[in-house]
């Protein structure tokens, strides 16, 4: 069984989900997928059919502070869904879902 992704990202700042947003993902140096989030703020599917394994997620988001956010993970099999909470001064992120 593969690995997939799907993420979203809420402008807590806002109290909205963050549209627009630029998502990257890489396996190594290799980039394999990237979106951009919709009016929802979310990628319903940003990659699908993954080895398990280690991955960068790489976020472009609406903050004066962060310029990029990235988060490495180990995917296994199965679905996966990362959020990205942000505001002008702080994010966060937790497995979803």
């Amino acid at each position: 069984m593969a690995a997939s992704l799907s993420t979203h990202v809420l402008d807590t700042g806002q109290g909205a989900p963050a549209r627009g947003v630029q998502v990257e993902l890489f396996r190594g140096t290799e980039l394999l997928a990237e979106g951009s989030t919709g009016e929802d703020g979310r990628i319903a599917e940003l990659a699908a059919a993954l080895a398990p394994g280690r991955y960068r997620l790489v976020f472009h988001p609406p903050s004066a502070y962060f310029r990029r956010v990235e988060l490495e993970l180990e995917l296994a099999e199965g679905h996966h869904h990362v959020p990205l909470l942000v505001s002008p001064y702080s994010c966060a992120s937790y497995r979803g879902s």
